[in-house]
């Protein structure tokens, strides 16, 4: 009975320590692990960030009215080009009422001083002729008389303009006709005949009747986050990308970053501008959404790999790429980088095009089930 166990045990310590050698053999038995290689290529790589914003005129006048009263007529539309004095709209004044009053009541006053310096001259003519008087208090009549003759005919001229809007004499230069300041296109006109507009004056700033920019001379403005906003300085070149216009790109300079920055959703925002180089086949329209790609670096035609095949030393920090040496063996070369966009990465010295360079990513062949 011992003897039958202790063959069993015996057994069992066999075909478990050829279970192991037959598992050893297979493992080395199996493919070992290769690494592809890729090689240096020519690229341009640019380095830059992205803002977001919009295209707007680099001016725009906003055409507003020195009296208050009803739009009567307007003559022009958005899109339409006009020149500084051409007629925008006419107004219908509705007189305040006070106003009215007071100038009535000018009027008034300005003749009772009439009538008083007229009866006046006619005294000092029949004294003069008596030979009473010299004739140099005459003439002090007279020019007194002249002067209220002429304070009367203000007065009449101030009432008929806050009437009115307008008196006799005054043609283009009356309230009730706006007229455009600048030369430029309409971009839009946020009224229409029947509105109620308020005159612009210290303490309003009053109704806005068209809005005029010289369409030629576009910007681009937006915003870049505080921790973008060290990279960048004015001059450097843009390149703007508008939505609605598909596969176009505008050149732009940036001439403007924003001195303080303002707090948008927890994050610093900074304000930058870029005039953008006339465009004469291509009209942009104010407002458009747009991105501008501020290039921070760029290099031509270089040398470059990707950013995923470069290592780096532990102790020094310094760049390294493994070149293929033979089948499967690869040796290190030191490299020195230039420009990088994040994916691929101008290579200064180290390798050239003909070299062979190891991918860290093993590739296991698979098993053919």
């Amino acid at each position: 009975m011992k003897k039958t166990v202790t063959r069993i045990i015996l057994l069992l310590i066999v075909l478990t320590f050829g279970g192991a050698m037959y598992y050893l053999y297979q493992k080395n038995a199996e493919d070992p692990v290769t690494y592809e290689t890729e090689q240096a290529s020519k690229k341009t790589i640019v380095k830059k960030t992205v803002a977001t914003g919009s295209i707007l005129p680099l001016e725009e006048v906003l055409i507003k009215p020195n009296i208050s009263g009803v739009i009567e007529e307007i003559f022009v539309e958005g899109g339409d080009y006009v020149k500084s004095g051409d007629l925008i709209c006419r107004i219908k004044v509705v007189p305040n009422l006070a106003a009215l009053n007071d100038a009535r009541n000018g009027i008034d006053e300005a003749k009772i001083n009439l009538d008083d310096q007229l009866r006046n001259l006619d005294r000092q003519k029949s004294l003069f002729g008596k030979g009473v008087i010299s004739q140099v208090d005459l003439e002090r009549a007279q020019v007194a008389y002249d002067q209220a003759k002429q304070t009367y005919a203000a007065a009449n001229k101030r009432f008929e303009i806050v009437k009115t809007g307008t008196a006799k004499g005054f043609g283009n230069a009356a309230n009730t006709q706006i007229r455009a300041t600048v030369s430029g296109m309409v971009l839009e006109v946020p009224v229409e005949v029947g509105n109620q507009v308020i005159e612009s004056n210290n303490f309003n700033e009053g109704t806005t009747i068209a809005a005029i920019a010289d369409v030629d001379k576009m910007i681009f403005e937006g915003k870049v986050d505080e921790s973008e906003v060290g990279k960048i300085k004015e001059n450097l070149p843009l390149e703007i990308t508008v939505g609605a216009l598909e596969g176009r790109i505008f050149d732009a300079v940036l001439d403007y970053i924003a001195p303080k920055g303002n707090e948008e959703n927890g994050a610093v925002q900074f304000e930058i501008k870029g005039t953008l180089k006339k465009q004469d086949s291509v009209f942009i329209r104010a407002g458009l959404s747009a991105n501008a790609s501020v290039i921070l670096a760029k290099a031509d035609s270089v040398l470059a790999i990707k950013e995923a095949l470069v290592q780096y030393d532990n102790d020094s920090k310094k760049p390294f790429v493994e070149i293929a040496n033979g089948e499967q063996i690869f040796e290190r070369k030191d490299i020195e980088l230039g420009v990088s966009d994040g994916i691929y990465v101008e290579v200064k010295s180290g390798v050239t095009e003909q070299d062979k360079i190891k991918v860290w990513n093993a590739i296991v062949k698979e098993e053919n089930m």
